[in-house]
């Protein structure tokens, strides 16, 4: 079984709920499915650890994820146009995937989630294929041959999924995010069949 790797950061719950669809879409593919992970915060008091095992939602992240995986998908909230720190952090720690080539190959792709319509969603995807580059990863996006994509009228970009919250901060992604979301999964999935064989 192909697995893609689901890894994202979520503070508010919109990322998570993002996060569940876009797994969905991976699942959509015959022979994928998708391994959901988090990473934990970053706490500015360094005594006080994380606990092993979040309380909810999904595990955390082991550097095993990337090794195991055939592609992968990285969602963050945005904060200030980029990336929210604990992700970021993350992605700081892998001098040895990147050297030892752990992610060459892999198709891989970014979602995000903001409070306002133009609060950075499409910075944020742009800001996080960086690291994947450098990783040799095959970066994709969302195709316009996905008609949500023409109409949306919230979250949706060319560069990856995308939800906006607003000011109430609701996690709920629209019909059409939903959409995006899940062909997001779908593409990935689907370019790890691909370039697996």
């Amino acid at each position: 079984m192909t697995e893609i790797l689901v890894l994202y950061y979520s503070r508010g719950g919109s990322v998570a709920a993002l996060a569940r669809q876009v797994a969905r879409g991976v699942a959509e593919v015959d022979g994928v499915t998708a391994r959901l992970r988090t990473v934990p915060p970053v706490a500015v008091v360094t005594e006080v650890a994380a606990p092993p095992v979040p309380d909810t939602g999904a595990p955390y992240v082991d550097r095993r994820d990337l090794a195991e995986c055939a592609g992968l998908l990285l969602g963050s909230p945005t904060r200030f146009g980029n990336m929210a720190a604990p992700l970021k952090h993350f992605l700081d720690g892998l001098g040895a995937e990147w050297a030892s080539g752990t992610l060459v190959g892999k198709p891989a792709a970014a979602f995000t989630s903001t409070a306002s319509q133009h609060g950075g969603q499409e910075s944020t995807l742009l800001t996080m294929m960086l690291p994947l580059l450098h990783h040799g990863c095959v970066i994709a996006g969302i195709p316009y041959s996905e008609p949500a994509l023409s109409r949306t009228r919230e979250g949706g970009t060319p560069y990856g999924a995308s939800h906006v919250s607003g000011p109430d901060n609701a996690p709920v992604p629209s019909d059409d995010e939903v959409v995006l979301a899940r062909a997001l999964g779908r593409r990935i999935a689907s370019l790890a069949v691909v370039l697996s064989r």
